[in-house]
Formats: C-alpha cells, sequence, structure tokens
C-alpha cells in the first residue's frame, strides 16, 4: 500500500507538470500564456496540437472543449503520437490523414454519438455508475470525478438534466471532457484508450510502441474551436467530492440543490464544477 501511494504521489507530479501544450503546434493555434489553452483563431484546419512531454504508460492527457464554430463539420480529434513535435519540419495541417500518414500515429476522431469501439468476441462494458469514484483501465486507475464534463444550469437546464444525473455530457458538446491514454499490453505493446467523459470507449489502437515516447494530439479541428488541459491527480477523491457524489446521486432536479441547507462554496461546487 506504500509503494501504491508512493507511485500515484510521482504519478500526480508528473500530470502536474506535464498538462500543458508544446510550444510547436498548428499555424492556426494560439496558445495562452499557461500554455494550457489552444484556440484555432482562424479557418476549420491547421489545428493540431501536442502534449509538452510524453506520456507515461496510464498518465491520462485530458482536455476540456472551451467554445464551438458554428458553420464547420467534424468536431475534436484525439490520439498519439510517436513523433517528436520538436522534429517535425512542418506541422500537417490535419491529423487525419496528414500525421496519420507519416506512421507511428494514432488518432480517433470525435463524434456526437456512438465513439465507443466494440471489439468482436468482446463483451460489451456495462457504463460505470455515476458515483464510482475510479475509471478503471486495465491497471490504471484514475479518479473519475475529475473526467467528467458538467454543463451549467441554467434557464434550459431540465433539458440536460437526465444527462446530469449521469454525470456526462455529449461527446462534443462545451464542457465535455476527453482524455486519451496508453495501457501497457503482456507483449510488450500497448492499447490506445480514449476517455470522455468519464467513460472508457475501449482500446481504439493496438499494438502501439512501448519502447519510444509517446506523445497526446490534440486536433482542434472544424466545430472545435478552443479547449483546454485538465490537470488530473492520481490521489484520492477529496471529502468535498464524495459528498457531491452523494447528492447528485439522491436530487431530483439539480436546481433543487439550492433549497439544501449546505455551505454556498458547496452548493457551487455540487451544480457547476
Amino acid at each position: 500500500q506504500g509503494q501504491l501511494k508512493i507511485a500515484s504521489a510521482a504519478m500526480a507530479a508528473r500530470c502536474r507538470l506535464a498538462a500543458r501544450f508544446h510550444h510547436i503546434h498548428g499555424a492556426n493555434i494560439r496558445l495562452d500564456a499557461s500554455h494550457t489553452q489552444a484556440t484555432r483563431v482562424e479557418s476549420f484546419a491547421n489545428g493540431l496540437c501536442f502534449s509538452q512531454e510524453p506520456l507515461a504508460p496510464g498518465q491520462i492527457f485530458l482536455v476540456e472543449i472551451e467554445e464551438k464554430e458554428l458553420g464547420w463539420c467534424g468536431h475534436l480529434r484525439v490520439g498519439l503520437t510517436a513523433h517528436d513535435p520538436q522534429s517535425l519540419e512542418v506541422v500537417p495541417e490535419y491529423s487525419l490523414p496528414d500525421l496519420v500518414n507519416m506512421g507511428d500515429t494514432w488518432v480517433f476522431a470525435i463524434t456526437r454519438n456512438h465513439n465507443r469501439v466494440v471489439v468482436e468476441g468482446e463483451e460489451v462494458q456495462v457504463p460505470v455508475r455515476p458515483w464510482e469514484p475510479f475509471l478503471l483501465i486495465e491497471r490504471v486507475r484514475i479518479p473519475r470525478d475529475t473526467l467528467v464534463g458538467r454543463s451549467r444550469p441554467g434557464r434550459y437546464s431540465h433539458i440536460l438534466d437526465d444527462l446530469y444525473k449521469m454525470n456526462v455530457l455529449p461527446a462534443t458538446a462545451r464542457r465535455s471532457r476527453i482524455g486519451v491514454l496508453y495501457a501497457p499490453q503482456p507483449d510488450g505493446t500497448a492499447d490506445m484508450h480514449i476517455v470522455i467523459n468519464g467513460e472508457d470507449m475501449g482500446p481504439s489502437a493496438r499494438g502501439l510502441p512501448t519502447t519510444r515516447p509517446l506523445y497526446a494530439v490534440i486536433d482542434v479541428f472544424a466545430s472545435t474551436k478552443s479547449v483546454r488541459v485538465i490537470p488530473v491527480d492520481y490521489g484520492f477523491p477529496s471529502l468535498q467530492t464524495l459528498c457531491r457524489l452523494v447528492i447528485q446521486k439522491h436530487i431530483v432536479h439539480r436546481l433543487a440543490i439550492n433549497g439544501l441547507d449546505l455551505p454556498p462554496l458547496l452548493k457551487s461546487f455540487c451544480q457547476h464544477e
């Protein structure tokens, strides 16, 4: 148990340092000063971004969709590449097919629905309950609360309330959170997993090399205009988080939180974050 805590602490420290975008990116991307927000400032392409550092096994690179742009077809694209961004003479215009055609790159196009990968002969996994505190992928154990995107309650919040109770948003919606990681396999290769709002979509690519550094690929494409990196701590859920999970499990409508005898900060945390 002591070794597990040390490993979790080391992973948490690495994730905080790596939760930034690489300074090499597509021609239409602008990064903020912290390198945690990437915005495509024109057109619909040239929006490629990479993680600042290669990912460790089981380390998730998580982004939240902050801004959408109407009028384009297509959404965020996410994956991994064995190409060091620093080595690219020119950043490709598209992740699909340009970067993928360079080889050693695996990219998954996020759609509004049906992102789950079902492999023939494998059982379809039942999505975890929204109050399960951890997401388990192979031997990787990630606090699920950080992975989940939430809409803000408002005039039409009743439309999304069924989704809110399940702690899930449509994959391409604003505030949706999408992450990528790789899980090592016994044969020395790795499987790439995409996580959308706390749900594992399954192994979207297999046979990735574990002997080469693997960088996250985030393609801010078409109707996705701006994304922000979300740091993930691999420790235990906080008491505040556990309280929120219990409250959300039992309320009928999220606006009912306003009538509960709770501290204002906890109410806001339960409704918005």
